[in-house]
């Protein structure tokens, strides 16, 4: 069972409660927090997560390379999920990133928006 996120909160339901991903949903859900969550910041977990906050740390000409590095340790462990690529870019002050992920064969696209 996976809760939905969206802009890093719960989707509600309606009734009181949230949304509960499923199948392929579940499988983006969890794609994407891995891929926001700061690795390194839960202390029983220290390998949840991903490096992309450090992004900024480096050259523009080298995000992209660097990007996709991140993702593939970030969905270390997760089956049937592949990185194929990853794309930077700036918009109002927060770097964009979309990774390019296959899943058993088919393409499949996740952005994270890291704040400066």
């Amino acid at each position: 069972m996976s809760l939905l996120l969206t802009d890093r909160d719960y989707v509600p339901d309606g009734n009181g409660g949230v949304v509960v991903a499923k199948g392929g949903d579940a499988l983006l859900n969890e794609v994407l927090f891995r891929l926001a969550a700061r690795r390194g910041s839960f202390p029983f977990l220290p390998a949840l997560g991903s490096r992309m906050h450090q992004l900024r740390r480096e050259k523009p000409s080298a995000w992209e390379g660097l990007a996709r590095q991140f993702a593939v340790e970030a969905l270390e462990g997760l089956e049937d999920v592949a990185v194929t690529g990853a794309r930077v870019r700036e918009e109002d002050g927060a770097l964009m990133v979309e990774v390019a992920l296959l899943r058993q064969g088919a393409p499949l696209t996740a952005e994270v928006r890291l704040e400066g």
